[in-house]
Parts: structure tokens; sequence; C-alpha cells
């Protein structure tokens, strides 16, 4: 109940791949056209929309991730995981992300 607490929630659908993952995370938060879609990247456009949240004055936002069985295997899903964590604690209140298993 991400809107009941005054939230906008947006969700990440499962991918089986890190490039896969990346470009829905691009896609679902509209980073950038030069969004590089490897994990530099992702860790710095989710600073800048983390700094766009609190500069237009909106909700909070609560990114909700569906992460795909066959992707938790993957080596980059633990470096994901840190980057997430990063972008949330630099955002503050703006920015919740919560992973849902598969």
């Amino acid at each position: 109940q991400v809107t009941d607490a005054g939230r906008r929630s947006l969700v990440v659908p499962a991918a089986d791949t890190k490039r896969a993952v990346l470009e829905t995370f691009g896609e679902v938060l509209a980073f950038p056209e030069h969004y590089g879609v490897n994990l530099d990247a992702l860790n710095d456009s989710l600073h800048d929309f983390a700094d766009s949240i609190a500069d237009s004055g909106k909700a909070p936002v609560t990114v909700l991730w569906e992460v795909a069985g066959a992707f938790r295997g993957n080596s980059s899903f633990g470096i994901m995981c840190e980057i997430l964590q990063d972008a949330e604690s630099y955002a503050g209140n703006d920015l919740a992300v919560v992973a849902v298993l598969l």
C-alpha cells in the first residue's frame, strides 16, 4: 500500500540477464538517452533520479523491483543491490527500493 503512505510507486518488471535488468531500470525510471546500460551508469542515473525527485517537490517514490529467480544467481545481483542501497541512502526519504523475489 505504497500510495496509502503518500508515495508514488514504479514497478521494474523481472528480467533474466544483467543487460535486460539494466535496460528495464532505464526504461521504467526514464533515464536519459545517453544512459550507458552498465552498473556505473545505473549508479549515476539513480543519483540523478533521486535529485529529480527532491527538486520536483513531488511525492517520494518507491521502486518495486521484481527479481527473476534466474537473475538472483547472477554475480551482478549483489552489486546491483548495493547500488540500490546506496541510492536509497543518498536520497533519504525520497527514494525507497523494494526487491520482490520471484
